[in-house]
């Protein structure tokens, strides 16, 4: 041995390096190993949960604005019914008040057409009295101051 190397010191450092190896192995780098396994596997598993919470929160705000799409048409066709259902009421109340209006103006005209013809049948009916007093009054040859007035103020009419 010139180098003061002993074979038998080499083997047992390789054997103590084998042995410390194991149990270094065994103690720290396995369960090392098997915690950021776990824990890789957790974090997969959230995001695979977080993927399909995200995948059905869009199918739910899908489903959602489908049915806000629909009720939109419901709401637009309800509201073009109620305009309709207002536009024929309107209509209808127009046609009431026009019939209405034009039976008032027909009573009124027929209440007018009797009130004339009363007026008429009066004044007709005066003056077929004032005239027979005035030819009584001639017949009998005397013709009053009140019968000159009365002849003097048709004349100005």
């Amino acid at each position: 041995m010139p180098l003061n190397i002993d074979f038998q010191q080499i083997c047992l450092h390789l054997l103590n390096f084998a042995i410390l190896f194991t149990g270094l192995y065994l103690i720290l780098y396995k369960p090392v190993k098997d915690f950021m396994n776990k824990r890789q596997e957790h974090y997969k598993d959230m995001e695979k949960k977080a993927d399909d919470n995200k995948a059905e929160a869009e199918e739910l705000k899908k489903s959602y604005e489908e049915k806000l799409a629909s009720v939109d048409e419901e709401i637009s066709a309800k509201k073009r019914s109620a305009d309709a259902e207002i536009s024929s009421l309107r209509k209808e109340q127009i046609e009431k008040a026009e019939a209405e209006a034009e039976k008032i103006v027909k009573d009124a005209k027929d209440k007018a057409k009797r009130e004339s013809d009363r007026i008429i049948h009066e004044a007709d009916k005066e003056a077929k009295n004032i005239v027979a007093d005035a030819a009584e009054q001639l017949v009998k040859g005397s013709l009053s101051d009140n019968y000159d007035a009365f002849l003097k103020e048709t004349n100005k009419e």
